[in-house]
């Protein structure tokens, strides 16, 4: 029996979707440029048949509280503002994201490239201790290969971030920290989009897992993200194709919220 078109490009988008579960339809379109050539399936098309197929993905946004800034610890000024990033390694951003449950909650410390967007460092804690977010860090700066003296770190005002431990790993690596100045998401844009992405389209929260268990999961998706992902900001590079080069220009889009006149990255 002959296979119709449609179901050709379903079975195309299913083969995909199984190490990306919910990756979107345009990351999708550019994936599958080539196959879609064939079958002389333009954008348009394609998307209506998603449609028809229920395949169109609908992102869902939740926002947990995991910053405390109510603390003792020195605040540092926000350096990233109006800063140009053309290139890995100048910018890191970091932060905290929950994935449990309250029966059962994890924390996920992360450390993201802002030119590449590629995740450098993470790990999975059962709780909100500094130690998590050093673990984090300590594996961004083994896994780097550049010189450290022009990157800067930055967070928001966190305790984790602010502590005396994590600022002395900074300084001995002539690390500059820069820090958010409010507790407005938007103003580490990077770290909440990667976040989401992470949550949305690879259900690291989804199950109700044990930390252990959780890592391993955690572990392959970043895994897949940094290897197979392209990204608009990357012209659809990889993280990890865009972290390997230093020539293409960072795109960039005006986020939803206006009236904040923040850019974000990815």
């Amino acid at each position: 029996m002959r296979i119709s078109k449609a179901q050709q490009v379903v079975a195309l988008v299913k083969e995909k979707r199984i190490m990306q579960p919910k990756i979107g339809g345009k990351k999708l379109y550019f994936m599958l440029k080539e196959p879609l050539k064939l079958l002389n399936i333009g954008r348009d098309k394609f998307f209506d048949i998603l449609r028809a197929n229920h395949l169109l993905i609908i992102p869902k946004r939740s926002y947990h509280v995991t910053t405390n800034s109510h603390h003792r610890f020195r605040k540092h000024k926000n350096m990233i503002l109006d800063y140009q990033i053309t290139k890995p390694n100048q910018v890191w951003v970091a932060d905290i994201t929950y994935i449990g449950n309250r029966a059962n909650p994890s924390y996920l410390s992360l450390i993201t490239d802002a030119y590449s967007k590629k995740i450098v460092g993470h790990h999975v804690a059962d709780n909100l201790n500094t130690e998590s977010s050093l673990i984090a860090l300590k594996k961004a700066l083994k896994n780097k290969k550049v010189n450290v003296e022009s990157l800067i770190h930055h967070s928001d005002r966190g305790l984790q971030y602010c502590s005396n431990e994590y600022q002395k790993i900074l300084e001995r690596n002539d690390i500059k920290c820069s820090m958010t100045q409010n507790s407005d998401p938007y103003e580490n844009a990077v770290a909440e989009r990667i976040n989401g992405i992470l949550k949305q389209e690879f259900d690291i929260d989804k199950y109700d897992l044990k930390t252990p268990l959780r890592r391993k999961i955690v572990d392959e998706s970043i895994e897949i993200y940094n290897e197979l992902r392209p990204h608009f900001s990357n012209h659809y590079l990889t993280p990890n194709q865009m972290h390997q080069q230093q020539t293409l220009q960072m795109k960039t889009y005006k986020t939803k919220n206006q009236s904040k006149n923040v850019v974000a990255l990815v």
